[in-house]
């Protein structure tokens, strides 16, 4: 663990709490922090320059959010996620995103279009060369900018932790023969529901891509 996390800034503006909460789920999502691993508060304290009891805050915050579990006179790990949780996760992932596209068709502006677009051809020229890392940050880049444009910070904030669940094995799914291609197309018939202003069709896109995203996760996990 040691490491791994930098210093918060104690000059930060956001409650410390949430700094340190932010500085942990990230090393987990980035798999800095591996599923079953022990977090151990004074290191945690440690790491982050601060004294325990933002930590000893965080950790409770990210117990209730699934990233941590806390198991009496054992101690606290980084949660493992199961094909349950993953199916949980999407089916709701399924209706928020939905409802993200339907609005984004009815909110956007012509620079997040152009954002959107230009994340796509990114994309494209980095799965050419396979670069997986580029492709999964154009990814969310693209994600980010429609959620964004949904005009709606509740729903951008539900589904962003859903997303960091997922983030430790949503390579896996991209890595799959054929899902890039598919990814793309999947993303332009999205883009270009909302560029024409159609709630219901980039709706309608949004479950396609989603529902496809699932069964190809589902099926790459199953191999192991």
């Amino acid at each position: 663990m040691e490491g791994r996390l930098e210093p918060i800034d104690l000059n930060t503006k956001e409650p410390l709490r949430e700094a340190v909460c932010n500085a942990i789920r990230n090393a987990i999502a980035s798999g800095r922090m591996r599923s079953g691993e022990r977090l151990m508060e004074i290191q945690l304290a440690e790491d982050l320059g601060i004294s325990r009891t933002p930590v000893r805050e965080a950790i409770r915050k990210l117990e209730m959010e699934g990233f941590v579990v806390m198991i009496p006179r054992r101690g606290t790990y980084v949660a493992d996620i199961s094909l349950k949780d993953i199916t949980e996760i999407y089916e709701i992932r399924l209706s928020l995103d939905m409802l993200a596209a339907s609005l984004a068709a009815e909110r956007i502006d012509a620079a997040e279009l152009e954002e959107m677009d230009r994340q796509l051809l990114l994309t494209g020229e980095y799965s050419k060369k396979m670069d997986m890392p580029k492709v999964v940050a154009c990814d969310s880049v693209f994600h980010d900018v429609l959620y964004r444009a949904a005009r709606n910070e509740r729903l951008v904030s539900i589904i962003n932790n859903l997303r960091d669940q997922l983030t430790n094995i949503r390579g896996r799914s991209m890595s799959q023969p054929g899902r890039l291609q598919d990814m793309l197309k999947e993303h332009r018939a999205l883009l270009d529901a909302i560029a024409s202003r159609d709630p219901e069709a980039a709706a309608n896109a949004a479950r396609i891509h989603i529902e496809n995203a699932e069964k190809t996760l589902m099926e790459s996990l199953n191999k192991k």
